[in-house]
């Protein structure tokens, strides 16, 4: 197998996309260029990381200082120039293409060290969402997981796209079609305003409902 490596400039460019979202949130609350930095940094690399300590591997980040250093960059540089949360919406966009792209790397990184596929599912959903997840919770904003937006379903299917054709079609054609999936379900969603199902009380609760 040929690993995606992390280095790449898919890589580098995910982190910086993810780290403009979190400087943005820092944005939202007119915080000073320390918390901008902040949250781009944990928003970036936050997914892999988490991906890099379940796997017992090196922290990506810490062998490659570029990788945070662009991250960093990334804040200064929104504080620099400001926001709008015109740009904020418009990010949304290439937002998607970076989710499905981690998505696949997570999980081409577990499946190159030999864990299962249903581990390198997992990597992959967490990679591509741990930042934005860590981000939210750091800013006391909405999460996506209390949201029915159709965001971690995004990146579930784009990972399990990877795992299931890497092993028939080779990590190129596996990736391709992962990324598609994963963005294509994303902008989908966004497009035509696709949500997942909410709770209903389940079967048991209709069926009471329903006698009373």
């Amino acid at each position: 197998m040929t690993p995606l490596a992390s280095s790449t400039l898919l890589a580098y460019a995910g982190a910086a996309l993810f780290a403009a979202t979190g400087a943005m949130a820092a944005a939202r609350r007119n915080h000073d260029i320390v918390t901008f930095v902040f949250f781009a940094a944990i928003t970036g690399l936050g997914g892999g990381t988490l991906r890099d300590l379940l796997l017992s591997q090196p922290i990506v980040w810490v062998h490659e200082p570029p990788l945070l250093l662009t991250c960093v960059g990334v804040g200064a540089l929104v504080w620099l120039i400001g926001f709008r949360e015109q740009a904020a919406r418009l990010l949304l966009w290439p937002d998607a293409l970076g989710l499905a792209a981690f998505a696949v790397l997570g999980a081409d990184k577990a499946l190159t060290l030999h864990f299962s596929p249903a581990v390198a599912v997992l990597m992959g959903v967490l990679t591509a969402t741990a930042g934005g997840i860590i981000r939210d919770i750091t800013a006391n904003e909405p999460s996506v997981l209390l949201s029915r937006e159709i965001y971690i379903t995004a990146a579930l299917v784009g990972a399990v796209c990877y795992v299931a054709l890497e092993p028939l079609a080779g990590p190129a054609l596996a990736s391709l079609a992962g990324f598609l999936a994963g963005a294509g379900l994303r902008i989908a969603a966004m497009v035509f305003g696709w949500r997942l199902p909410s709770y209903t009380g389940g079967l048991f609760g209709r069926q009471a409902e329903a006698a009373s």
